[in-house]
């Protein structure tokens, strides 16, 4: 292992040298990237041990939808121990991460994520906030309490879905003590690395991107206007992506057509995973009839 993280150093410096002298692209062989990707599950502990799968407060998914996603990404399908072990290594590297040094000086914690590894249902948000970066977890504070409202009322519990965000720090606010910014374009494409290969990992049946910088950074694109992006999936190598609004937006527009929208996005996920739909959930914020 020595070896290959000296060879990773060196390739790291490499490309970071090219970039500095203007270079934009690289061609890439999705093949060797595979290869290299290798080591990370090879040399994982033996002692490490899959985290248990909790039943919480939720129903399990079906057992005739919980077979593994079919989708594109990249490199060797993992489960078990190989998965776990896997997560393990890829939040060693996310919590040594140093690349945006602005925002190393001013986090408290690297945010990395909270679930099972064996979801079949992630979320995505775009970074962690004062709460999520005081206590190490994403979507603790107020809009987490009612991301996590959400989950259960589709049947679900935390420990049963996974929950990220594109960005793993908390993004600076230099002069403030509170409140939150927007990623940077740069802060989120260096750091989308450790959210696809998250991905990779955990290989979702559905993603859920919380808001528009959530879709801008996991889709890759920009200008993202929720209200009209939302309610549809989209896709992302082979995994739907069904685009809501973040929970913080819900709390800030407290009307019925927003709590009602948001939770037919829901519905929807629900229906892509074959979750059974009851009449009271199908029912949630429809006006009564007169």
């Amino acid at each position: 292992m020595p070896e290959f993280e000296q060879l990773l150093e060196a390739t790291i410096r490499h490309v970071e040298s090219l970039k500095a002298e203007g270079v934009l692209t690289l061609p890439v062989d999705q093949a060797v990237v595979g290869e290299l990707m290798r080591p990370l599950v090879r040399s994982a502990p033996r002692g490490s041990q899959s985290p248990p799968r909790h039943e919480g407060v939720g129903r399990a998914f079906p057992s005739s939808q919980a077979g593994p996603a079919s989708s594109e990404f990249d490199g060797e399908r993992l489960t078990g121990e190989a998965k776990a072990q896997a997560i393990v290594h890829l939040q060693e590297r996310a919590m040594a991460c140093v690349k945006c040094s602005h925002l190393v000086r001013s986090r408290r914690n690297v945010v990395f994520g909270v679930g099972t590894h064996d979801a079949e249902l992630m979320f995505v948000g775009e970074a962690p906030g004062m709460d999520e970066d005081a206590q190490g977890e994403p979507f603790v504070g107020k809009a987490g309490q009612l991301l996590t409202r959400i989950i259960e009322t589709m049947g679900l519990s935390r420990e049963q879905v996974y929950i990220g965000n594109v960005l793993k720090c908390r993004p600076d606010t230099p002069g403030r003590r509170y409140g939150n910014r927007k990623p940077t374009p740069q802060e989120m494409v260096t750091c989308r690395p450790f959210l696809m290969e998250q991905i990779r990992i955990i290989q979702p049946r559905v993603l859920v991107a919380l808001g528009a910088t959530a879709v801008e950074g996991l889709m890759g694109v920009s200008s993202v206007a929720i209200t009209r992006y939302r309610g549809e999936f989209r896709e992302l190598k082979g995994i739907p992506v069904m685009p809501t609004y973040h929970p913080s937006y819900v709390l800030r527009n407290q009307s019925l057509p927003i709590k009602r929208q948001i939770w037919e996005d829901m519905l929807k996920v629900m229906a892509r995973l074959g979750m059974p739909i009851s009449e009271k959930q199908q029912g949630y914020f429809t006006p009564p009839k007169r």
